[in-house]
């Protein structure tokens, strides 16, 4: 039978797959489109499979938000360009819908819930392989829920902050996830500092101290460092920091005068983590060529 160009296209539009790959389909299933379709479907999965091991450390983060809840999740891909891509934005946003509505806790949850337009949602993205042709995995989520106020920010699509207040009010819960969008603070209090992390940082304050230092009393030294010390802790935690929208107070300082206080912080930042593969372009070139 022969194939025509408006097979193709009709094949392409009802897929999303690319025009060789609908060729194939409809020449292997006799110019039956449905077949054709369910054909691509099966390969795609196949294609699944052998891509899931290559790097993807670009994506997308996404936020949805209910009644005292949000969740955010990372869905990554392999290139900026699909990053940007209506199927790949459109599948990340239901995905983040599903994280939400679902109540899944983690990650793995979220794979294995329901996905809207049928199967789970790990076998949506193994369906949107096949249409894209990058590796796509659902690689994070987060979720906060409290009595309070919570809130989400996304910045460019490549940050995502949850933030729950207990007392305070939505337009403070958005300045502070901004806040730590900007910041990244590691921890929330300057108190939640880890003990091995205050040695070590202690053991810093020691080794740059002067000559001149040494020869101060003990007492006086050990005021010196927790001094140091205070700085440090309060640059690393959320409530030490200088507000962003008001750089004359700290954070606690905000949160104070609002009668409010943090009750949880989630970050989630694209490809964080992952170790990228550096590409030589022009080397693939060559070799796809054959000129190396």
């Amino acid at each position: 039978m022969t194939i025509t160009a408006t097979m193709v296209k009709e094949l392409r539009e009802r897929s999303g797959a690319g025009m060789m790959e609908c060729k194939k389909a409809l020449t292997e299933n006799g110019g039956n489109i449905d077949a054709a379709i369910e054909w691509l479907r099966k390969q795609g999965l196949a294609k699944a499979d052998k891509k899931a091991g290559r790097v993807a450390a670009e994506g997308r983060i996404v936020a949805a938000q209910g009644s005292g809840k949000a969740v955010l999740v990372e869905v990554n891909c392999e290139t900026d360009f699909v990053a940007k891509d209506a199927s790949f934005l459109k599948f990340a946003d239901a995905v983040a819908a599903v994280a939400l509505a679902s109540g899944a806790a983690d990650v793995d949850a979220l794979k294995a819930a329901a996905y809207p337009a049928g199967g789970s949602v790990e076998e949506a993205a193994k369906a949107l392989i096949a249409t894209i042709g990058e590796n796509i995995q659902v690689r994070r989520m987060a979720r906060v829920q409290c009595d309070g106020v919570v809130s989400s920010y996304v910045h460019g699509g490549r940050i995502g902050v949850l933030v729950a207040l207990k007392g305070g009010s939505d337009e403070l819960a958005k300045g502070i996830a901004m806040h730590v969008a900007a910041m990244n603070p590691t921890y929330v209090t300057p108190e939640q500092v880890p003990a091995e992390i205050v040695a070590k940082e202690k053991e810093i304050a020691l080794a740059q101290m002067t000559d001149k230092d040494r020869q101060k009393p003990a007492e006086i030294q050990e005021k010196m460092i927790q001094g140091k010390l205070r700085k440090v802790f309060a640059e690393m935690s959320l409530t030490g920091q200088a507000y962003v929208l008001d750089t004359a107070n700290t954070v606690a300082d905000v949160l104070k005068k609002a009668g409010a206080e943090v009750v949880s912080v989630a970050r989630l930042a694209v490809g964080e983590g992952i170790e990228k593969k550096e590409e030589d372009f022009a080397a693939e070139v060559m070799k796809q060529a054959g000129l190396a």
